[in-house]
């Protein structure tokens, strides 16, 4: 098992407070969050405290969140609920690096005879919104932007996308699941009409997450036969994980400066040390990026060679690239910012959380310079 996890993008340890809450709803308290009875009443106002602090951390009301088990089914709702309205026809905008649940709900939308538009990010990893309003249609239903980028860490221009959309009677779907708990968001602000989050990211428990829909929306689930959800949701209410995000997101509004002012001094020690390695380069620098997202590339060197090697001593890292059919390819939002497949192939994406200690990022950093020497040797 490795001793030092840096792979907090891809999901965050649960925080003891967080497990403190959930354990009594994982024995002596339980009960249907729909029964009329004080066992299912309880529950019910477990869930409902829970929608509440999810709503205080977004700036939004607690009845436009909607409880699902992940940012994909999250994702997936928006798209799934536009195909059901249009009939699959119209314009949708996104970004060519949006998270796989919705770059493959477009796709299934485009097979039914929607018209899909990628906007390419440019090389410093955003997007830019001129590019958006350029590809606005008369018939657009719908435009998709990522507020942080799940690989780069780069923040996407998210409110000034949706302005220029509002304008145009357009609404906009926001995966927000990395920013999340790491930098402030409020829906408000932003001016958007979804938005998606996932507890794991956040240090919260896996197969827990919300969909913000704003106020006067109708939206129907992807799950129909229960009324739970308002009816945008049907299926009883997984009350331990909800009362998990719950307090993962009331940890996160408390702790919002204090916590990203750690990570980004863990990211900021880390990048400053890689200096001292030959070929080493970090991605996106100069974007604003949430603080705990460091993707950089060791040109010359194979990303998952160097991934094993590090695994093998401990260091548990992520690559710039996907396994696929027993090939490695070079991974989408690489080659969409204009990295050639050589560069994005010699890729990783390091990112820290809470429990991420300044000696750790030191330890890696020696680990990173050993193995990079020894492969070019």
């Amino acid at each position: 098992m490795c001793a030092v996890y840096l792979d907090h993008n891809a999901t965050t340890p649960l925080d003891p407070r967080v497990r403190e809450a959930m354990l009594p709803w994982l024995g002596e308290r339980f009960g249907n969050p729909s029964s009329v009875h004080g066992f299912g009443q309880a529950a019910r106002e477990a869930v409902e405290e829970a929608r509440t602090a999810v709503a205080a951390l977004l700036g939004a009301r607690p009845a436009e969140i909607v409880f699902t088990a992940s940012g994909t089914e999250a994702n997936n709702m928006v798209l799934a609920d536009l195909e059901r309205r249009t009939g699959a026809r119209g314009h949708v905008v996104l970004s060519a690096f949006e998270h796989a649940s919705i770059r493959a709900a477009a796709a299934r939308l485009e097979r039914a005879g929607m018209a899909v538009e990628p906007v390419i990010p440019g090389p410093d990893g955003r997007v830019p919104a001129a590019d958006f309003a350029a590809a606005l249609r008369p018939d657009t239903r719908l435009v998709c932007l990522m507020l942080a980028n799940n690989e780069l860490g780069t923040l996407q221009p998210v409110a000034e996308v949706a302005t220029l959309a509002r304008a145009h009677g357009v609404p906009v779907l926001c995966d927000a699941v990395q920013a999340v708990g790491k930098v402030r968001v409020d829906v408000g602000e932003l001016g958007v009409d979804y938005l998606t989050l996932g507890a794991h990211k956040f240090h919260g428990p896996l197969g827990a997450a919300a969909l913000w829909v704003r106020g006067g929306i109708e939206i129907e689930g992807l799950l129909v036969g229960g009324s739970q959800e308002r009816r945008r949701r049907a299926s009883t209410e997984n009350v331990p994980a909800i009362v998990g995000l719950g307090a993962a997101a009331r940890i996160a509004a408390a702790e919002l400066p204090a916590r990203a002012a750690h990570l980004a001094a863990l990211r900021d020690r880390f990048e400053a040390g890689l200096a001292a390695i030959p070929g080493a380069v970090v991605h996106c620098a100069g974007t604003p990026r949430t603080p705990q997202t460091s993707h950089i590339a060791l040109r010359g060197l194979s990303a998952q060679a160097l991934l094993i090697r590090l695994d093998l001593r401990g260091f548990a890292v992520s690559t710039g690239s996907a396994c696929a059919a027993g090939t490695v390819e070079a991974s989408p939002t690489l080659l969409a910012i204009g990295l050639d497949p050589a560069e994005a192939l010699s890729s990783l994406r390091v990112s820290f959380g809470l429990t991420s200690r300044a000696e750790e990022v030191d330890a890696f950093l020696a680990a990173l310079a050993a193995e990079a020497a020894e492969l070019r040797r």
